[in-house]
């Protein structure tokens, strides 16, 4: 099982930290994937600064949202 999201900070340059249910914490880079889909909202700075964490994971006002794995796995220099 993977640790849940319990906070989110949005970051310059499309860049999120993130802090899980184990301690850890780790940055999220959410460029790759802002020209897909629903995460084509996000490319405005002030639609991406609208993250919070619902559900164990994080989402937007528009309605976009990520799985807990997916960000856990992509989630760079993670430490406790």
């Amino acid at each position: 099982m993977y640790p849940l999201v319990t906070g989110v900070v949005p970051r310059d340059d499309f860049m999120l930290d993130i802090t899980f249910s184990n301690g850890e914490c780790g940055v999220l880079d959410m460029k790759p994937y802002l020209g897909f889909g629903i995460f084509n909202r996000l490319n405005d700075r002030r639609s991406f600064e609208k993250v919070t964490v619902a559900f164990d994971t994080i989402e937007w006002e528009s309605g976009a949202d990520l799985d807990p794995e997916f960000v856990y796995d992509k989630c760079k220099n993670k430490s406790a």
